[in-house]
């Protein structure tokens, strides 16, 4: 881990496709959220690089900037199939920020390790002048993980 680079693991006791099913998913995002800014989703699941989905945000939840309800776009940068996904946000601010979100999973024995990054390091330098990032805390991913542990063991969908 760097200074704009954070990663968190952990195993997830079900294989990768499971995972990267809900990773794809619009509803998926919200459901693992652990920021409370994840509101709703519309769109059609990921399946390739280039792909999109609205997610309606609420940035209260973190109650640092007074932005309230607001849309974001979510863009496909990393596609590999149960392996990989990566993307960016896309919204009204300009110049886009350029931050990524991903994660990657290797099966074990145990299930799949699951690898939460979010990337700072390539984000604009008008943003990056700013010295707002990160914007979520190594405990926040850490917490993602948690519930999608949770999800996915509440969905039947353990190995």
């Amino acid at each position: 881990m760097n200074s704009e680079r954070m990663e968190v693991q952990r195993t997830i006791p079900t294989d990768p496709a499971t995972i990267f099913q809900l990773l794809c998913d619009p509803q998926g995002h919200v459901a693992i959220d652990s920021s409370g800014m994840l509101m709703d989703a519309t769109g059609k699941p990921a399946s390739a690089v280039g792909d999109s989905f609205v997610v309606h945000m609420d940035r209260e939840a973190l109650n640092d900037y007074p932005l309230g309800l607001y849309d974001v776009t979510v863009s496909i940068t990393t596609f590999v199939q149960d392996r990989e996904i990566a993307w960016t946000i896309l919204g009204q601010i300009r110049p886009p920020i350029g931050h990524i979100y991903g994660y990657t999973l290797e099966p074990t024995d145990g299930g799949t390790l699951v690898t939460s990054y979010y990337d700072w390091s390539s984000i604009d330098p008008v943003w990056k002048e700013r010295a707002i990032f990160p914007v979520i805390s190594e405990g926040a991913l850490r917490a993602t993980l948690g519930i999608l542990a949770r999800t996915i063991a509440r969905d039947g969908a353990s190995a």
